[in-house]
């Protein structure tokens, strides 16, 4: 949601590459106006990293691949792919651990049951037929394998339409449709988790109007400067402020982002 870089560093020997454009497509680390996005959704990949320990993994769709590494830091093997080449280049020089290639969500480009886990976060929302890559999921998913999920609750991310207010996003869920298109592909859902704010976001909420969300969003639709105590309290926010729960233990069409375990067979 940021309306410009900072700290773009120099790709020579040693230095680290330089950072990937801020388009609103997806996030990435080191900004402070985009530090809340990245944050939520950083705590996905930490609370579930441990689902890929000493396994091989496939990102499917890894943005700027900061995921992908953290993946790495526990997982036997992780594979990344993207369809920007730019994005491609970016991981591979930032992201040596990260095994990357180029190719379409649509048609993966791995043998049949050849992974352990796909990781597909903040992802589905941006793809045309979602139906064929949830299918593409199950076939390069070994027995037992697992896809770990995460989007958007339409309910949530854009009230009231069926339109997205994301112009990048193309068909977004609420938790039962995510759950059809889970099970309809042949998985076994093991269940459904929902992100929503901790009690500092929660008091953060209230400082700005009453949603830190819609604060940030009428910076980047105005470009103008950011207030000082709200980028500071953006830049501020951690993993820890979000809680990932189970749709058992609260209403999951209250939370902010949907998060799926699902199985193959």
């Amino acid at each position: 949601m940021s309306a410009f870089l900072t700290g773009a560093v120099g790709d020579g020997p040693g230095r680290t590459p330089p950072a990937l454009p801020l388009t609103g497509e997806r996030t990435i680390p080191g900004l402070a106006e985009e530090n809340y996005w990245f944050r939520r959704h950083e705590v996905v990949y930490r609370r579930l990293a441990a689902r890929c320990a000493d396994r091989d993994v496939l990102e499917a769709g890894c943005g700027e691949g900061y995921g992908a590494d953290l993946i790495a830091d526990v997982a036997r093997r992780v594979i990344g792919l993207d369809y920007d080449e730019a994005t491609v280049a970016h991981v591979r020089a930032r992201y040596p651990r990260i095994e990357m290639h180029h190719g379409n969500l649509a048609a993966l480009p791995l043998p049949d049951a050849s992974v352990d886990v796909v990781v597909n976060f903040q992802v589905i929302e941006h793809l045309w037929d979602q139906p064929q890559f949830v299918a593409e999921c199950l076939r390069v998913l070994r027995p037992s394998g697992v896809l770990l999920m995460s989007t958007p609750n339409r309910i949530t991310f854009t009230p009231g339409s069926d339109t997205p207010v994301n112009p990048f996003h193309t068909r977004e869920l609420d938790a039962d449709e995510l759950t059809e298109l889970l099970t309809g592909a042949g998985f076994a859902l093991e269940g459904i988790h929902g992100v929503f704010h901790g009690p500092g976001l929660t008091a953060l909420d209230a400082r700005h109007g009453g949603s830190i969300i819609d604060a940030q969003i009428a910076r980047a639709v105005a470009d103008a400067p950011w207030p000082a105590d709200l980028l500071a309290d953006v830049a501020a926010v951690t993993v820890d402020d979000f809680d990932l729960t189970p749709a058992a233990e609260r209403p999951i069409d209250d939370s902010l982002d949907l998060v799926a375990i699902a199985v193959r067979p």
